[in-house]
């Protein structure tokens, strides 16, 4: 009798996972055709392509909101006999359905659209530097986004279900004392690097210098190969923003984009999309299509490529490696050595662009942002105040003035695409790097010398059993703890950043 029981509850289990893994490689489809849009299609498209995302995010939603989906769960939610990966499906597949009943079909497919349309309008409003042009598509992701936590349902405050979207359980109770307490370490940091920078000024690269886009592309290559990526398993591409794109099982797919007057842009967005990149290449094939097999939150995401992109690739020990390739692609740059290279790339500036800033500011980047998002869902800001705000709070925070929208509001991919909440999670990214770096070093040893070897096979190795395999068999901060014995914390970050900047600019001297 026990046998047959079993056995219809591991039928409803099979009947379930089916279900799932659609669902699943319909999202697949979506990110293939979103790939495509901001790569190669070509302008035309636009308006069809528009259509086919919005049609693929009904008829996803249709299939996570169906009736014999919901009766599955309730099926095996009473087994007790799931092993660990059932039960992450089973829980994260309630959590998602949960979520999905609340909003009407017909909105997710609108809403759909809005995204691919603003997108557009995002590329052409940024390229023009006018955020006019971007206004109206932007007030309809906010007015919809607004429609959408309405649909959820406000527990604590309305942008507290965003941020829950990129972070499961995170609160604005949780970042707002994170965010003080970093920017209370940060801003002095940052005015100590800026008066040495004054006394002791750091080399910059040549003025009228050009990097071949073909040579950059080589050298970055050259550095994500290095890294153990797989370039049979995905491709590297140009976009107006850097992104990643983990399609399905041996297709992970990555963008950059070309500075002719700046190499280091084009480096360090590779660093930090290939680390993207690499932890989708490395989640159990085994579970692919389902929960298990995902990544499990885009903080821990973000860890993988900042781990890659700053506390592997700006060190002197990965100039030693790098250069060499550097001096071959770019005969025509002047002949640093290692230190010279390592100290430009991690120059520390009041820059305006959040992917090309230094380790000190990028966390003040992100928390503008946050502030902003803040008050436009849970505050009285408008869409039309936004760039004034914006560029207010930017001159207050950094002391400089934004000259262009493209520069300012217009600069990032996310409000496109209304992914309001998702920047705090670059945040939690960098102090999980930090940590994972710690933990590593404690169990391989000099983290520097094993990057100057050239072979960094052994930090992906460590990664991968600890990080990537683990999918989402756990919660964020689980995996975490798990991974360095100790829950997540800034304490290895502040460290991090004080020990690093506090030797390259020698502020114990000053």
């Amino acid at each position: 009798m026990k046998k047959d029981l079993l056995a219809q509850v591991m039928s409803a289990y099979g009947e379930f996972i089916e279900l799932v893994k659609d669902i699943y490689r319909l999202g697949a489809l979506q990110g293939h055709l979103g790939w495509d849009q901001e790569t190669i299609m070509p302008p035309k498209g636009a308006e069809v392509r528009g259509e086919i995302l919005a049609w693929l995010a009904k008829e996803r939603h249709l299939r996570i909101t169906d009736s014999n989906l919901g009766e599955l769960l309730v099926k095996v939610e009473a087994e007790t006999d799931l092993d660990s990966d059932q039960s992450a499906n089973v829980m994260e597949m309630r959590r998602v359905y949960d979520k999905s009943i609340k909003l009407p079909s017909e909105f997710v497919s609108e809403f759909a659209k809005a995204r691919s349309e603003a997108l557009l309008g995002w590329q052409k409003a940024r390229a023009d530097s006018d955020f006019s042009a971007f206004e109206g598509q932007l007030q309809k992701l906010v007015d919809m986004t607004k429609q959408k936590i309405d649909y959820f349902g406000i527990t604590t405050t309305a942008y507290d279900v965003l941020l829950d979207e990129f972070e499961v359980g995170m609160t604005v109770e949780d970042y707002d004392p994170l965010f003080a307490g970093l920017k209370e370490k940060l801003v002095p940091l940052l005015q100590k690097i800026l008066h040495s920078q004054k006394i002791n000024p750091v080399p910059k690269l040549p003025e009228g210098l050009k990097f071949s886009i073909t040579a950059q592309t080589e050298f970055c290559e050259k550095v994500s190969t290095n890294m153990g990526f797989d370039f049979e398993a995905g491709r590297m591409d140009a976009s107006t923003h850097p992104f990643s794109a983990g399609l399905w099982p041996g297709d992970t797919r990555f963008t950059t984009r070309f500075d002719e007057k700046d190499p280091f842009s084009c480096l360090y967005a590779v660093m930090h999309e290939t680390g993207h990149a690499l932890y989708e290449q490395g989640l159990a094939r085994e579970f692919s299509f389902t929960p298990r097999g995902q990544a499990v939150s885009l903080g821990v995401h973000e860890s993988q490529s900042r781990l890659w992109e700053n506390q592997i690739g700006r060190t002197e020990a990965f100039w030693k490696v790098a250069n060499p390739w550097f001096r071959e692609l770019f005969p025509d740059s002047p002949q640093w050595d290692a230190k010279t290279l390592n100290k430009i790339a991690n120059t520390v500036s009041t820059g305006f662009i959040r992917v090309e800033a230094d380790e000190v500011t990028y966390n003040l980047h992100v928390m503008l942002r946050y502030e902003i998002e803040k008050k436009l869902f849970n505050g009285d800001l408008t869409v039309k105040e936004l760039p004034e705000t914006w560029n207010s709070m930017f001159e207050e925070w950094f002391g400089n003035k934004v000259p262009t929208d493209s520069e300012g509001c217009l600069q990032d991919i996310h409000w496109s695409m209304a992914a309001f909440g998702y920047f705090p999670t670059y945040t939690l990214g960098n102090l999980y790097a930090a940590q994972l770096l710690e933990s590593m070093s404690e169990d391989l040893g000099d983290i520097d010398q094993i990057i100057a070897q050239g072979d960094w096979s052994s930090l992906l190795q460590w990664l991968r059993p600890r990080i990537h395999h683990q999918g989402s068999v756990m919660t964020p901060a689980q995996l975490i703890e798990s991974a360095t014995g100790k829950p997540p914390s800034p304490d290895a970050f502040i460290k991090y950043i004080e020990s690093k900047y506090g030797e390259l600019y020698s502020l114990g001297d000053n």
